[in-house]
């Protein structure tokens, strides 16, 4: 697993998701500050880390 720090699309803070470099694919996740839906989005490679989106939901 990997500790992954980005700012919140919604509420601008730093938060920090755990990722499973075994699972590429895209979910929705809560903001642990604000509680809004994010749509985060991640690819690995050979136990890397190759790419990580994160967006807001529009509620």
């Amino acid at each position: 697993m990997y500790e992954y720090f980005f700012q919140c699309p919604h509420c601008w803070e730093e938060i920090s998701m755990l990722l499973d470099p075994s699972v590429n694919t895209s979910y929705v996740e809560d903001c642990e500050v604000c509680c809004n839906p994010i749509q985060v989005s991640v690819a690995f490679e050979e136990g890397e880390l190759q790419s990580f989106q994160a967006e807001s939901i529009e509620q």
